[in-house]
């Protein structure tokens, strides 16, 4: 999955633009590599909960 990356003031910050409203933050732009990582799971897990007769499966992409 494709994120962005952008430099701030404060650090970096990172968002999926495929997952409206998933993103993250980071002081270096591994540590908001990592994070988006866990805001993505997060994300889809909440996708699952929403919509549990959904059909979906996971798939390594990283």
């Amino acid at each position: 999955m494709q994120s962005k990356v952008k430099k701030t003031d404060e650090g970096y910050a990172v968002w999926c633009p495929s997952l409206p409203g998933c993103w993250s933050q980071g002081d270096t732009e591994e540590e908001a590599l990592e994070n988006i990582k866990d805001a993505i799971q997060v994300y889809l897990d909440t996708v699952d909960e929403m919509i549990p007769d959904a059909e979906a499966r996971y798939v390594e992409v990283a």
